[in-house]
């Protein structure tokens, strides 16, 4: 018979509780890295192919959206649509902060697609905030 003395039964369960207690839920690196880079908040809680697949569709989508001439919004605490453009925008992290950087989305508008673009730009924004709070969720516990 294989039965476990009572010290190491309780050091064992120890051991499973304190695995098993809830990360904080306030604040994980998952969400600070996946909304700078799409994606890398779930490569963080190891989800490989969701990770791949949001950093794809993700930076296609701003990608198309500043290839059909979209424009990038600039803080502007005047207007508020345009304000809550710039917030959208900003979801995209670092992909945001070097299309800013290089001028990018900056042209005065000359095509159609243009509002298209302006929009693909902000859903994607959108769309990285999204997939930044899953992987915190995932990552304190709250999601399996």
């Amino acid at each position: 018979m294989a039965t476990t003395p009572p010290a190491k039964a309780a050091t064992t369960s120890k051991k499973i509780a304190k695995s098993s207690e809830p990360k904080s839920p306030l604040f994980s690196w998952a969400l600070l890295a996946g909304w700078l880079v799409p994606g890398a908040g779930h490569l963080l809680t190891r989800r490989w192919i969701r990770g791949g697949l949001l950093f794809a569709a993700i930076t296609l989508m701003f990608v198309l959206g500043l290839l059909m001439q979209g424009k990038l919004y600039t803080p502007d605490p005047s207007d508020p649509l345009a304000f809550l453009g710039f917030i959208g925008d900003l979801g995209s992290g670092l992909l945001y902060m070097g299309g800013s950087l290089f001028g990018a989305g900056q042209t005065p508008v000359q095509v159609v697609t243009a509002d298209y673009g302006t929009k693909f730009i902000v859903v994607a924004g959108l769309l990285n905030v999204i997939a930044a709070v899953d992987a915190h969720n995932i990552r304190i516990g709250r999601k399996p």
